[in-house]
């Protein structure tokens, strides 16, 4: 037999490709409207959002959420199917939603973000706001650097021009190397009237992280002298003329002008004793925080929800927002410490002082402290070779 060998040529089958679509969340639009738009069949955007509601509150999406939308390869009776639905709520945060033999289901999944660190420094000429303004501080990281030094520091009179501060602090970044939050601050450095306090974020051996000085004392004091961010001392501890009653009158407390609803932190942590209406000293909440020391605070507009007597505290948690109630001619904070059940001086008591780091902890410390101390001199010198190359 001559000739060639028969050969049977098979038609080559294209592969089905998913559908894949991206749509956007419009203003006055919810997300079934978003759904059925793209022509998907209302009884599958239903099941998806009911699936959804398992991890993430529908009513939580705003104008302008993309959501990733793939379809299966083969429609079933020309019906459309949705295989996913992903979409990222917020930048460290990824929402699925996956169809599967039983319906559909949900998951949410953090994003795994990056650290990496920056530095800033600056002299205070005007304020410490104006010089971090300048020097590119990040709002969340000034604040952190206020509060930290809160504990011993009164803004409003200890800051002096030529005064001076460092900082290194975490940035967290995506696989895209963008920047989505700032980390915590991991050590920073105070200048005031020529007097330097240096402090170091430290994790001891029990896993607990906290700021400590130069020689292993916790910074962290039992009770926050200004329980307030960004407030400005309107009135001081002692005698002076009633804004209200006209007659001199001891004032046994200090007070923060501030804007109405400004968040007030508890000064340490404790048990609120008092919450309520108080007379003159309107909405009032007072928190004890241990045998000897107690903390007010008066004419708040309100409280932070779930706040009862009896209701446990930690320091730095909100517990009311700032307000004009009782006997008050402006909105502010007026803080009392109380020291064996009697008004003291929040300026000029001495705080009960936290832990003191000893033996191998202090000398892990020590080595530490000075690993932290030598990456931030490296990155400021890289800053700065970059700043004079630009």
């Amino acid at each position: 037999m001559g000739g060639d060998a028969d050969v049977t040529e098979t038609a080559s089958i294209p592969d089905l490709e998913p559908r894949r679509e991206t749509v956007v969340l419009e203003k006055g639009s919810n997300l079934m409207a978003t759904l059925t738009a793209t022509g998907l069949e209302r009884t599958s955007a239903y099941n998806a959002i009911e699936a959804l509601r398992d991890v993430f509150n529908p009513r939580k999406l705003r104008a302008g959420q993309e959501f990733d939308l793939v379809y299966a390869a083969d429609a079933q009776d020309d019906i459309e199917l949705l295989d996913q639905m992903s979409f990222q709520p917020d930048p460290e945060t990824i929402v699925s939603v996956s169809r599967t033999n039983d319906g559909y289901q949900a998951s949410s999944d953090k994003i795994e973000l990056t650290p990496s660190r920056n530095v800033a420094s600056g002299t205070i000429e005007q304020s410490l706001f104006l010089a971090a303004e300048r020097n590119g501080v990040p709002i969340p990281v000034l604040m952190e650097l206020i509060e930290l030094y809160s504990y011993e520091v009164d803004f409003q009179r200890d800051i002096q021009p030529g005064d001076s501060f460092e900082i290194m602090y975490q940035e967290l970044k995506n696989d895209a190397g963008e920047r989505v939050r700032y980390g915590d601050v991991l050590y920073a450095s105070m200048t005031l009237s020529g007097h330097e306090v240096r402090l170091y974020s430290y994790t001891d051996s029990n896993g607990e992280t906290d700021f400590y000085n130069q020689k292993g004392e916790s910074y962290r004091r039992a009770l926050m002298r200004t329980p307030i961010n960004g407030a400005r001392l309107s009135s001081g501890y002692g005698k002076r003329k009633h804004p209200i009653l006209g007659y001199t009158k001891m004032h046994k407390g200090i007070d923060f002008a501030a804007p109405t609803g400004t968040p007030i932190f508890a000064a340490g942590n404790g048990t609120i004793a008092k919450i309520g209406r108080n007379g003159g000293y309107g909405n009032y909440i007072q928190i004890r925080h241990n045998d000897s020391y107690a903390t007010a605070y008066a004419h708040m507009n309100g409280f932070a929800k779930g706040l009862k007597q009896g209701s446990r505290v930690k320091q730095g948690d909100i517990i009311g927002y700032v307000g004009t109630t009782g006997r008050s001619t402006g909105p502010h904070l007026h803080y009392e410490i109380l020291q064996n059940n009697a008004q003291v001086n929040p300026i000029r008591v001495k705080m009960p002082s936290g832990k003191t780091l000893k033996g191998e902890e202090l000398d892990r410390f020590l080595a530490d402290s000075d690993v932290l101390r030598k990456q931030y001199a490296e990155l400021s010198i890289g800053n700065r070779k970059i700043a004079s190359a630009e």
